[in-house]
């Protein structure tokens, strides 16, 4: 990352225990250079053993991304960019609305057939990652499952989720995949509101759809990082993992300066 970005990140990061006085021992390593090393493996795809020997040991950076995962302190990184992108862009802390959706990417051959499947109406075998996004599209939530499990049950729990980390959150749109039961189970059970999204049957072509272009373009946003063109991750948590991280990347580059304006509408082209 460059020096203008790691000022920004560098106010953001979690403290570490040992600093406080809860427990644990120095890190070895600095953290900008663990962060740089995992961004690596994010951004280019390469194996863990494959970083090159300017980075500390592999087998360190891998457990720093792991102890980061479980721990919770990527979760909380994440959430402290996302804050801070929403306040530069004139928006308060906690999102009013959300959209929801899926991607399904194949699966490496290291993936457990347990934890992956086939989608039928894509035509892919391996896993679909679930994200729900604001109006901005940064991601509020994420899953990861097989890519068999359908969108309207793999909601519940998504939907659950962004219910107990986002309780501002009032309206979710979707599109035709999650219609159904889970429109008055959402109404029934929790408090926002499911709005479905539909394609009318006499468009045809492209057509930027009202709401649903906001979490496409950040499904676009993601295969920017080579890690998810493809599932590699042997643990769905990873996957998740890695989805957090290609976002801190793409809200850290933003906060940064690097390029302004990426959150704003699309301007749609006179054919």
């Amino acid at each position: 990352m460059t020096d203008a970005e790691w000022q920004v990140v560098r106010e953001l990061l979690p403290v570490p225990a040992w600093l406080e006085g809860r427990g644990g021992r120095p890190e070895g390593y600095r953290h900008r250079v663990m962060l740089d090393a995992v961004r690596y493996v994010v951004d280019n795809g390469v194996k863990w053993a494959n970083l090159p020997q300017d980075f500390p040991p592999y087998r360190r950076v891998h457990a720093f991304a792991r102890r980061w995962q479980v721990t919770g302190l990527l979760a909380e990184f994440h959430d402290r960019l996302r804050d801070e992108v929403r306040r530069r862009e004139g928006r308060g802390a906690d999102p009013t609305a959300a959209i929801v959706d899926s991607q399904s990417v194949r699966a490496a051959a290291n993936i457990p057939r347990s934890t992956s499947g086939w989608d039928g109406g894509k035509k892919v075998g391996g896993r679909k990652r679930h994200v729900v996004v604001d109006c901005l599209g940064l991601v509020l939530a994420v899953a990861v499952t097989a890519a068999s499990a359908q969108d309207r049950d793999a909601a519940v729990p998504l939907l659950e989720r962004l219910r107990g980390l986002h309780f501002s959150v009032r309206r979710v749109w979707a599109d035709g995949g999650y219609a159904g039961r889970l429109v008055g189970w959402a109404a029934d059970t929790l408090d926002p509101t499911l709005q479905i999204v539909r394609r009318c049957d006499d468009t045809a072509g492209f057509v930027v759809l009202p709401r649903r272009w906001v979490v496409e373009r950040t499904l676009s946003w993601l295969m920017r990082s080579r890690r998810l063109t493809r599932d590699y991750e042997t643990l769905p948590a990873m996957h998740e993992a890695m989805v957090l991280w290609s976002m801190t990347m793409l809200m850290s580059g933003r906060l940064a300066g690097r390029r302004p304006g990426a959150f704003s509408r699309p301007v749609q082209r006179a054919r």
